[in-house]
């Protein structure tokens, strides 16, 4: 059994908001796995970092539920450079409206080739975080913008389909609309 963490984050840090930068390494470092193990591998290894470094969080959700799944999306995206995110809580569900990813924004604004399914990772980690505490999540959107809803593992209809999430080589395909660029709207 892993700790709860102190506060809604796994992580202690001096700095109000962290180095943009990093997404430069993240973006960097998907890559890598993509090329050296393959999407599966990849997906491997988002679910392995929500279900261990994450397991504090983990531990949180599972004792303080919904409200616990608020505070730290709230805490995370207030500590992310340029993010515009909304968190709504209700007594059974937690909805993030993104409307300006972080990460997205800054590899845009550097140039970089962002990892066309990039936008899974939202999912694939979260997913590994909230199981444990009886929750699951589903996305839809991506390329810079989505929701993301965090519900009790039993209210949901279906498992997450992931044509949801738009992939990032679809540049503009998706802006204003989750259903463009071969997505769907979840149900």
């Amino acid at each position: 059994m892993h700790p709860r963490a102190p506060g809604p984050l796994p992580y202690t840090d001096t700095k109000p908001v962290g180095a943009a930068g990093f997404y430069l390494a993240i973006n960097a470092t998907f890559r890598f796995v993509l090329n050296k193990f393959g999407l599966d591998g990849l997906r491997q290894y988002w679910t392995d970092l929500g279900a261990k470094y994450f397991a504090p969080v983990t531990a949180n959700w599972s004792a303080g539920g919904p409200p616990a799944v608020a505070e730290y999306w709230r805490a995370f995206f207030a500590a992310e450079p340029g993010a515009e995110v909304a968190v709504a809580e209700s007594p059974d569900a937690v909805t993030l409206d993104v409307k300006v990813c972080p990460a997205i924004r800054h590899l845009r604004a550097q140039g970089r080739e962002i990892v066309p399914c990039f936008c899974q990772h939202c999912y694939f980690i979260s997913e590994a975080m909230a199981a444990p505490a009886g929750l699951t999540v589903r996305v839809e959107g991506g390329n810079g913008a989505c929701r993301q809803t965090f519900l009790r593992h039993a209210a949901a209809t279906a498992p997450q389909d992931l044509s949801w999430i738009c992939s990032v080589e679809n540049i503009g395909d998706c802006l204003g609309s989750a259903n463009a660029g071969g997505c769907k709207p979840a149900p």
